[in-house]
């Protein structure tokens, strides 16, 4: 299991110190590091709902809230983002604050691989760069599935490696390379940004992350590359 700072603890601890160590810092590197495309990517997951016009949402390892916030232009009753890092969602928090949609967008601190909601509570789920974060990939999308209504539909957007051999060398050296060092500059945690290309390379993504969706029990699972296959999106029905 690859972990942010590879010691004796757990790897939801070692997640949770992670963020928010870097959390005052992770938007702009977040933007930086993928020359805001991760912008575009986010507004292209939530198209994916649009035509399911979700009341009732679930943002989950929301972080900063970006992907919370995007999910607004659907018009939504309520949505949820729910995160281990508390520091990293007092910045959602204030986003909220200034959009005047505290009301609508709530944050709370708690484990998504244990959601404290009841069965079959909301029409959507989304999920931005967290699943690769969970302990057990498993035990997280099944809480998902639990949590979301029948017929309700889960978004994820992950990084991935390119298939592409030329773009998938020049990421690699980007990846492996630039965005550490990058990173250790401007977060000041040495360990955070080299963590982010060890986790990319051991996610089972593509049609492996499809296989692992489908025998929790989700369906209609289908995935698509983005931007050279630098991103995959995931979407899934209950």
């Amino acid at each position: 299991m690859v972990t942010p700072y590879n010691d004796s603890r757990g790897k939801k601890e070692q997640v949770k110190d992670m963020f928010d160590n870097i959390s005052a810092r992770y938007d702009l590197l977040n933007h930086l590091l993928t020359f805001g495309i991760d912008i575009h990517w986010r507004k292209k997951a939530v198209s994916c709902l649009k035509p399911h016009s979700p009341r009732i949402l679930l943002d989950v390892a929301t972080g900063t809230g970006d992907f919370a916030m995007e999910a607004l232009t659907l018009k939504p009753e309520k949505i949820i983002g729910i995160d281990l890092s508390d520091k990293m969602m007092d910045y959602g928090r204030a986003k909220a604050r200034k959009a005047g949609a505290e009301n609508i967008v709530e944050f709370m601190t708690g484990d998504c691989e244990q959601l404290p909601f009841a069965n079959n509570t909301f029409d959507a789920i989304t999920v931005g760069f967290g699943v690769r974060n969970f302990e057990n990939l498993e035990k997280g999308l099944s809480e998902m599935l639990r949590v979301l209504k029948p017929g309700g539909h889960a978004v994820i957007l992950e990084a991935t490696q390119p298939q592409n051999t030329i773009i998938r060398h020049l990421f690699s050296f980007y990846f492996v390379r630039i965005v550490p060092m990058i990173g250790r500059l401007i977060s000041k945690d040495a360990r955070a940004y080299a963590y982010l290309p060890e986790s990319v390379g051991a996610f089972p993504a593509g049609s492996a992350f499809v296989e692992r969706a489908m025998a929790v029990g989700f369906r209609e699972v289908t995935w698509k590359p983005l931007t050279w296959g630098a991103c995959a999106l995931y979407l899934m029905k209950k």
